[in-house]
C-alpha cells in the first residue's frame, strides 16, 4: 500500500523514513559486504546502500551489483541523514538504506554511449582525456542522450516556454487556435516546401499558420495566437535551421499603430524571459554545468533600433552594406555584440526594414517608400522572431504580389481574404527551438530539438 516517492523529494525531512522509490540504476560499485548504488528520476540522484545485515544477504549484495546501468528498479527503504555531502548527486544530505529491490525492466549490458560522458563538459574532456559524446551519437541515439541531466533540464524548461507563452497571452485576451498543416499552395509564395501526394493532386506543408491567422483576424478574433509544426524544404545545415520546428505564433488587430503589436509581442517575450528566471533556476543551473554562459539579459520595456541605426552601428565598425541591404548572418552577430555592449541586452527588436528584403505582404511604410512596417527580434545576436504589419488592402496587396513577380492564381485565396472588410493587423512566427537555444546559450538547435529534422536526418 506504499506510495511511490519522488526522488527530489527525499530530504533530510524525510530522515529515518521508509519510502518506496522507482528510478534507473545509474552507476553501480560493490565494495566487501556492501553495494553502492546511484538510482536516478530525470535529472535528480540519490546514493542506495546495500548492505550485508537485517534486511541484505550476501546474495542480494551481490544480486544489486549485478544488475546493468539503465535498468529500472523498485527500491524499499529506510532514509538516513548522510554522514557527509554525497558529491555527485543531487541529493547530498541523505541516502536510501536498501531493504528490498526488484528490477521492473532489465537494459541491455552493453550501452551505445555513457550517460557520464554525455554531460561531462567538452573542455573538461579535452583536458584530462576522458570521453565525450559527439553531436550525431547523441541523435542516433536520442533516447539515451534524453535522460542526462542536461538534456532532461533543457526540454523542461522549453517545456516552460510553451506554458509561459499560453499564459501570458490568455492573460491580455488572446484566443489559442488550430491552423491546418496540410494546404494547397505555398504559405508565402515561395518555393521551399514539402509537396505531399494528396489523394488524386499534390498539397503543401505549411511554411507558416500566417494565412488562416490572419483570416482569423478578418474574422473578428482580433487577438490570436497558435503553437504548431512549421515545415521548410531550406537545404540549410546550419546550427540553426531546421526543416520541422515548433512555432509560436502571433497575429493581432491594432488601433492605430503597429508598434501596438510590437509592444505586445515584445513584452510576451519579457514575460517569458522573468518566468523562466523565477521557475526553471534548477534547469538553467543544470545545463550551465555542462555548457557554461552569461545569464541572459533583457531590459523593460525592450529596447528597439530602428533598421538604420542598426547599420550606422556596423558602419561605424567597419561593416561595408547598402542602405537596403539585408543583414547576414556574421552581420547580424557583430550587431547583437555591439548593443550589447552600449545597451547591456540580449533581447533587442530591430524596426523599419528596407522593403526591398521584406515579403510581399508586408506594409510599405507610408512615410518612406523605401522602408516597410516590419522587424524582427534578436536573442544573443540571432533572429528569433520576422514580424511586419500584413497589407490588408486586396488591391495593394495585387500590386506588391505582382511587383514580387508572383502567381496571383497561387495566392488568389490569400488575396481574397480581404475583400469582405479586413482590419489593420500585424503579427510575428517566434521559432522555439531557437528561443531555448538561446536563452541557454547553447550553440546549436539540435540539442534544443527533442528528435530533429533536417536536410540529412529524418530519424529516430
Amino acid at each position: 500500500d506504499r506510495v511511490l516517492v519522488r526522488i527530489k523529494d527525499l530530504t533530510l525531512e524525510k530522515a529515518d523514513e521508509e519510502v518506496w522509490v522507482r528510478g534507473r540504476i545509474h552507476t553501480s560499485r560493490a565494495k566487501g559486504k556492501q553495494c553502492f548504488l546511484v538510482l536516478r528520476q530525470q535529472q535528480f540522484n540519490i546514493q542506495a546502500l546495500v548492505a550485508v545485515g537485517q534486511h541484505a544477504s550476501k546474495q542480494m549484495v551481490k544480486f544489486a551489483a549485478n544488475i546493468t546501468k539503465e535498468s529500472i528498479v523498485d527500491i524499499e527503504g529506510v532514509v538516513r541523514k548522510a554522514y557527509q555531502k554525497i558529491g555527485g548527486c543531487t541529493q547530498q544530505d541523505v541516502e536510501l538504506h536498501v531493504q528490498r529491490i526488484y528490477v521492473i525492466s532489465s537494459a541491455e549490458p552493453r550501452l551505445p554511449l555513457q550517460l557520464d560522458d554525455a554531460v561531462r563538459p567538452e573542455v573538461e574532456g579535452e583536458e584530462d582525456g576522458r570521453a565525450t559524446v559527439n553531436q550525431d551519437t547523441r541523435l542516433d541515439n536520442r533516447i539515451i542522450d534524453l535522460r542526462t541531466s542536461t538534456s532532461q533540464a533543457i526540454f523542461c524548461l522549453q517545456s516552460g516556454i510553451c506554458q509561459l507563452f499560453r499564459e501570458t497571452l490568455i492573460r491580455k485576451g488572446f484566443v489559442e487556435i488550430q491552423t491546418p498543416k496540410i494546404i494547397s499552395a505555398a504559405s508565402e509564395g515561395g518555393a521551399n516546401v514539402f509537396t505531399v501526394s494528396y489523394f488524386k493532386t499534390s498539397a503543401y506543408l505549411a511554411q507558416s499558420p500566417q494565412l488562416y491567422k490572419q483570416m482569423c483576424i478578418c474574422a473578428d478574433f482580433e487577438k490570436v495566437f497558435c503553437v504548431g509544426p512549421v515545415f521548410r524544404a531550406e537545404d540549410s545545415n546550419t546550427h540553426r535551421h531546421l526543416t520541422e520546428f515548433v512555432g509560436l505564433d502571433i497575429e493581432m488587430a491594432f488601433n492605430y499603430h503597429y508598434h501596438e503589436v510590437v509592444d505586445e509581442i515584445a513584452d510576451t517575450l519579457v514575460q517569458i524571459f522573468k518566468g523562466l528566471q523565477e521557475r526553471f533556476q534548477t534547469e538553467i543551473q543544470t545545463v550551465s554545468k555542462q555548457f557554461p554562459c552569461e545569464p541572459f539579459k533583457f531590459l523593460e520595456p525592450t529596447l528597439r533600433l530602428e533598421y538604420r541605426e542598426g547599420v550606422a552601428m556596423l558602419r561605424e565598425a567597419g561593416v561595408e552594406m547598402g542602405d537596403e541591404e539585408d543583414l547576414s548572418t556574421p552581420n547580424e552577430k557583430l550587431l547583437g555584440r555591439l548593443v550589447k555592449e552600449k545597451y547591456d541586452t540580449d533581447f533587442y527588436i530591430l524596426d523599419k526594414y528596407p522593403l526591398a528584403v521584406r515579403p510581399f505582404y508586408t506594409m510599405p511604410d507610408p512615410a518612406n517608400p523605401k522602408t516597410s512596417n516590419s522587424y524582427d527580434m534578436f536573442m544573443r545576436g540571432e533572429e528569433i522572431l520576422s514580424g511586419a504589419q500584413r497589407i490588408h488592402d486586396p488591391q495593394l496587396l495585387t500590386e506588391r504580389a505582382k511587383h514580387h513577380g508572383i502567381d496571383l492564381e497561387k495566392i488568389k485565396a490569400y488575396i481574397d481574404s480581404f475583400r469582405f472588410g479586413a482590419p489593420p493587423h500585424a503579427g510575428g512566427g517566434i521559432g522555439l527551438e531557437r528561443v531555448t537555444m538561446l536563452y541557454l546559450g547553447l550553440h546549436n538547435v539540435r540539442q534544443t530539438s527533442m528528435f530533429p529534422r533536417d536536410p540529412k536526418r529524418l530519424t529516430p
